[in-house]
């Protein structure tokens, strides 16, 4: 406890980081607040108890909430992550987009500003779908016509999403981490103190439904156990050494000293599990808009709880993060990268064989990180099962939970640096906090 004040105090001490804190959180103060400003036009009283299922429930919840308020956050940052997916796949499959990845810190600026023009064109489409389709009718009070009221909501929607981005550049700029992944974190915790207090009232308050104290403390515990197993095995890497040459060049001496690639375990992030939900919720679609198959066997895939969808959930989240790690890591660039630096791996020929060799490392820690993924998937649809309420279980695994685990490795990885550059101790007796990228430097600011 000595030494958490103590650190405490440390950070304090330092004042960019404390001006960095500081900053940060009076931007997610401000996002939070103008996240409960309603769409012109709708009435708030007439949306009543708006919540959402499924992908829109996903959708909310990394909108803290917004996507049901009918918000003009309402979007959030997800035509965003939606548009830097696209260039990212983009980068592997189209060669201009690949130069553009090797030109450097131009190149990076050519893809950022694609990027933002992207999220113009796909928050235009999403505003439109999203106000005819989720916004109630009763809710649009009659001072504009209907038409003059998707135009200004399509517009005030686009306005907001672009706003969400720029707050969140800011934070990465003059903040403290992440600024999109600090601002997704933000969403999903605000959802946290509600769905503790509906837990607490089913399980001891006044309208309890059964388990008592016991079964509240045995729930606080297991969530415990999975976030620490979580933890785990986000920071879980294979360390492949490399030896690199020495060079001599007057009468200094280069290179001659061993490092090593963090090849992580959870290589994909939380994309399969993202991937994998979308295509989950299409059985549910077409019975809705086919009710002819309400009774067919597709009526079990469309209940997230059943043992067919946990299964199926499971298989397409392993085959996703063996398809994404093979188009995010390329093992024949690490390789050529290594040649060009006078690297090798001690035992193993450079080329075409160190290519191979790191190949096949993937692919063996690929499984296990693949497994962990729909184990952690899975995981809210059994704690509903035990009984937990639907809210609170959505903290027990699935893409809430990693968000949660990677951001505040993330942020804390960034405070520990500060602290070590004006040599104080880190937030750690031993060791080093690593975020998501698996190696202890400040720049690790990986996104989803």
């Amino acid at each position: 406890m000595k030494k958490l004040f103590t650190t405490l105090s440390n950070i304090w001490k330092i004042q960019e980081l404390k001006e960095r804190i500081l900053f940060t959180v009076m931007i997610l103060l401000v996002y939070r607040f103008v996240s409960h400003v309603v769409l012109p036009g709708v009435d708030p009283a007439a949306l009543g108890a708006n919540e959402k299922s499924g992908i829109l429930g996903l959708l909310d919840m990394f909108a803290g909430g917004s996507f049901s308020r009918v918000s003009i956050l309402a979007l959030g940052v997800m035509p965003y992550i939606s548009a830097s997916i696209v260039v990212q796949l983009l980068g592997i499959a189209v060669p201009t987009f690949q130069k553009m990845q090797k030109e450097g810190e131009s190149g990076r600026k050519k893809l950022n500003q694609i990027t933002r023009y992207l999220t113009v064109a796909i928050t235009i489409v999403q505003s439109v779908g999203y106000v005819k389709t989720q916004v109630p009718q009763e809710a649009i009070l009659p001072v504009m016509s209907q038409t003059m009221f998707y135009i200004v909501s399509t517009f005030v929607l686009t306005a907001g999403t672009l706003f969400v981005m720029w707050l969140g550049e800011k934070i990465t700029d003059k903040g403290i981490g992440n600024g999109t992944s600090l601002i997704i974190m933000t969403g999903i915790i605000a959802r946290l103190p509600q769905a503790i207090s509906q837990e607490f009232s089913d399980k001891v308050g006044a309208s309890s439904t059964g388990g008592g104290p016991v079964a509240l403390v045995l729930e606080v515990v297991a969530l415990f156990a999975i976030v620490m197993f979580t933890i785990l095995i986000v920071q879980g890497v294979r360390k492949v050494p490399v030896q690199y040459a020495k060079k001599i060049v007057g009468n200094r001496q280069f290179g001659g000293v061993r490092q090593y690639i963090p090849l992580k375990v959870n290589a994909a992030g939380v994309m399969p599990i993202i991937f994998a939900q979308a295509l989950m919720f299409i059985p549910g679609a077409l019975i809705q808009f086919v009710p002819s198959l309400q009774g067919s066997w597709l009526i079990q895939f469309s209940n997230t709880t059943s043992l067919a969808y946990s299964l199926t959930f499971a298989f397409l989240i392993i085959a996703f993060t063996f398809f994404y790690t093979a188009i995010t890591v390329n093992p024949t660039q690490m390789s050529d990268d290594m040649k060009k630096n006078g690297g090798f791996i001690p035992g193993v020929k450079p080329g075409v064989a160190t290519s191979t060799f790191i190949d096949d490392v993937i692919s063996k820690i690929t499984f296990p990180g693949a497994v962990f993924l729909a184990i952690i998937a899975v995981l809210p649809s059994v704690a509903v099962k035990f009984g937990i309420k639907q809210e609170f279980a959505h903290f027990f695994g699935g893409t809430s939970l990693l968000i949660l685990v990677g951001v505040v490795l993330d942020t804390l990885q960034q405070i520990e640096s500060y602290l070590l550059m004006r040599h104080y101790d880190g937030l750690m007796k031993t060791g080093r906090v690593t975020g998501r990228t698996g190696v202890p430097a400040a720049s690790s600011n990986a996104a989803l």
